[in-house]
């Protein structure tokens, strides 16, 4: 990509409205735009990033054994009836007329829709377990839409649900997705804790989060110094105790003792059991012939939300600093004197095709701009690796790496085996 060509509206100051370090930096770095209140268009730069997100989650569910659907984002009141949620919800759950009167909502969660097709399509224990999943938008009317992305109304969200036939099936499947979330953030980059937590409007037996620390978390968890150990504060403060008289106490599970940390809840995974397939009545034949209720579980994962949390635990006061599997591109070649030089310009084209066909990801500077604004504008948008081709090039044949991280190097252009050795190795 030419960054003469690339649309990138990338702001000086973020807006006053913006107060979290995601929430400037992406609208600063030209990531996205917002249309209203909670809901935001995503630029192509930001849509990179996003869709790298989407792939990893899509590859870790695959890998699981889960089995990708698309359910629609509108879903009829019948549905939310069965499970007594249409008045429950609130009015977190946008509800909507069409042209018939008829009431539909837009889709927070598919519980409803995918317990319908699986009670309708699934008639043995033989065909059990299934894990069914979606990468989908979905709507939720929060009263007070805030942090960008991070708590926007319109969000993009995996979502998966399975269906077995009795506790035990469930907890296997269970632990599979705990797993596979973990491959999932570990495969981001990202610094994470699995927290015990509450249920909530889903429901169910039992639940935890996955909270990826950071400054601006919105969710404070209680974790163990010297073990694994985490959990939301909500479940361990008494009725009047401050956060704050935690810290230092012993660790619930009896190793080590308490420290307070900001979290960003970017998964959470549930044991609904007999929860929706009771109400709905979804059950399948058993080994001997009699109807058996279902065991259903859930997982949900914020694919968008993920982008914003990433952000808050890597930056710095230039800008953003993506881990290496999410980066919109993995290198930036910053050409001084494209429009002047053309050896400098025929270097720079040559040394993009030949890593565009090594399957790198590459932008091209080719404004007419100095040093200055092209580095600036590359740090805050957080490309791993630069490679400027300028003067030294023009003297000395050679060019200089600069890693986000701010280190540099200089090698003869030729050596591209080194160009790229510096780049895996960082």
């Amino acid at each position: 990509m030419l960054f003469s060509k690339l649309l990138l509206p990338t702001l000086k100051d973020a807006p006053q409205e913006a107060e979290v370090v995601s929430h400037k930096l992406m609208l600063r770095s030209g990531m996205i735009r917002k249309v209203a209140s909670g809901i935001y268009t995503w630029l192509p730069l930001g849509l990179k990033v996003l869709k790298k997100v989407e792939n990893i989650v899509r590859e870790e569910m695959d890998n699981s054994g889960a089995q990708e659907v698309f359910m629609p984002m509108v879903q009829p009141r019948e549905l939310w009836e069965e499970t007594k949620r249409w008045e429950k919800m609130g009015p977190e759950l946008l509800r909507i007329k069409d042209r018939h009167d008829r009431d539909f909502c837009l889709g927070p969660t598919h519980e409803e829709v995918i317990t319908d097709i699986i009670r309708d399509n699934v008639k043995s224990y033989r065909e059990l377990p299934l894990n069914i999943y979606q990468i989908q938008t979905k709507f939720r009317d929060e009263v007070r839409p805030r942090y960008g992305i991070m708590r926007g109304r319109e969000f993009l969200m995996k979502d998966s649900y399975s269906f077995n036939i009795d506790e035990e099936s469930l907890q296997e499947t269970y632990l599979i997705m705990r797993e596979t979330y973990k491959k999932v953030l570990e495969r981001i980059g990202l610094e994470y804790k699995i927290s015990a937590a509450d249920s909530g409007a889903i429901g169910g037996d039992s639940s935890e989060e996955f909270h990826v620390l950071a400054e601006n978390g919105e969710d404070t968890i209680a974790i163990s110094d010297s073990s694994e150990f985490a959990i939301n504060t909500e479940l361990l403060l008494k009725d009047g105790e401050d956060i704050s008289t935690l810290e230092g106490k012993p660790s619930p599970d009896g190793n080590g003792t308490i420290q307070i940390k900001k979290g960003i809840e970017v998964g959470h995974i549930f044991k609904l059991g007999k929860l929706y397939a009771e109400s709905m009545k979804a059950s399948v034949l058993n080994s001997d012939g009699n109807a058996s209720t279902l065991f259903m579980g859930c997982y949900g994962i914020g694919v968008s939300r993920l982008v914003a949390a990433a952000i808050e635990q890597n930056h710095d006061e230039k800008g953003i600093v993506w881990p290496h599997s999410i980066a919109p591109f993995d290198i930036n070649i910053i050409s001084i004197g494209y429009d002047k030089n053309k050896d400098i310009a025929k270097a720079s084209t040559d040394l993009y095709k030949e890593l565009s066909e090594m399957n790198y990801s590459v932008l091209l500077d080719d404004r007419k701009d100095g040093y200055g604004v092209k580095i600036k504008d590359s740090e805050l948008i957080g490309i791993p690796l630069n490679i400027v081709i300028g003067k030294k090039f023009t003297e000395d044949n050679e060019v200089e790496l600069i890693g986000r991280n701010g280190e540099i190097s200089t090698n003869p252009i030729t050596e591209i085996k080194t160009i790229l050795d510096f780049f895996k190795n960082k």
